[in-house]
């Protein structure tokens, strides 16, 4: 399997702060991590690089063929383009129906042909089983309904990782499984998938690679 992320002794500093040092961390393609840690281990921040939200300041940090330290702001799009983001709350625009937040994406990433953007949007909700809602409103879908939606908009672009931070930390646990289910899936169909979170039990009940933020450092569990 292909390496899509390299990081040799990576540090991550915010203001002042050493957030990480020395942290080392790869990921092949179509694997499953969950990313746990203590709130402000760093396991946000290092998800943040991954994405060229917040910079790499020292070490070696290559993701999908992109060198993150010398990595021009031009090609920021393109990078972001191959990568999904699944956040706690949603954050789907409230404004508008889910039909128009994936729309809203497509186009923000460059999809100009309407039968296309009709077929991927359609695509994207069969595969999160959301087909008969793309005319609500987000406030009149349920929290698990909305994050398969967040999850729907992560996959349009067709991702080979999927950033997770927290996607269950607001959902009841019935909920939370079914979310984990579908994650999971993903994973077995090609996409890699990190998914921060702070609940053991998720990572028992469903298994995989487990790596730790703590005392500035990555760590194999």
């Amino acid at each position: 399997m292909a390496q899509i992320i390299d990081y040799k002794g990576v540090e991550i500093t915010r203001g002042d702060l050493i957030v990480l040092r020395s942290a080392d961390f790869a990921l092949n393609e179509g694997e499953f991590v969950y990313l746990i840690g203590k709130v402000g281990s760093g396991k946000s921040s290092l998800l943040k690089t991954m994405y060229a939200e917040i910079p790499v300041s020292a070490g070696e940090a290559h993701i999908l063929g992109y060198d993150l330290t010398a990595l021009r702001r031009r090609d920021v799009p393109m990078l972001r383009r191959q990568i999904g983001i699944v956040f706690q709350d949603f954050q789907l625009l409230t404004d508008r129906s889910v039909y128009d937040n994936l729309l809203f994406v497509l186009k923000a990433t460059g999809w100009k042909n309407k039968t296309d953007i009709d077929d991927r949007i359609n695509e994207v909700l069969s595969q999160v089983d959301m087909t008969n809602k793309s005319y609500k409103m987000p406030h009149e879908l349920s929290g698990g309904e909305q994050q398969r939606i967040a999850i729907a908009r992560a996959l349009l672009n067709n991702p080979s990782l999927i950033l997770a931070d927290e996607p269950t930390g607001n959902l009841d646990e019935a909920t939370g499984e079914q979310i984990m289910r579908l994650l999971h899936d993903i994973s077995s169909k090609g996409t890699a998938v990190i998914m921060a979170t702070h609940n053991m039990k998720i990572t028992q009940d469903f298994p995989a690679r487990i790596v730790r933020c703590e005392a500035k450092k990555i760590l194999e569990v």
